[in-house]
């Protein structure tokens, strides 16, 4: 990929309907080059010796998940503002 210029910027502002100052285009146009830069950098690396993974905790670091009992419905009610026949009330939203 090219160059971030501001031009660039400028127009992807545009297109977002962003106002932006020029010294906020510039920033961004700075900042955006150095991401891709980065980005760049990381596809260069050698990684086809790397296997994939699904998890970025594959050491197994997770808890077990264990089944346990949940709030009884009288406790949760409690907590709520206003209940009434089992179920909390909210305010109507749609006339």
């Amino acid at each position: 990929m090219g160059a971030i210029t501001l031009e660039t910027v400028e127009q992807i502002a545009r297109l977002a309907r962003l106002s932006l100052t020029p010294q906020e285009c510039r920033t961004f146009t700075a900042q955006l080059e150095q991401i891709l830069g980065y980005a760049q950098s990381i596809q260069a690396l050698d990684a086809s010796a790397v296997e994939p993974m699904s998890h970025a905790f594959a050491s197994g670091r997770l808890r077990d998940d264990v089944h346990r009992d949940g709030l009884e419905r009288g406790q949760v009610l409690a907590a709520g503002p206003d209940t009434a026949d089992g179920l909390f009330r909210v305010p109507r939203i749609l006339g």
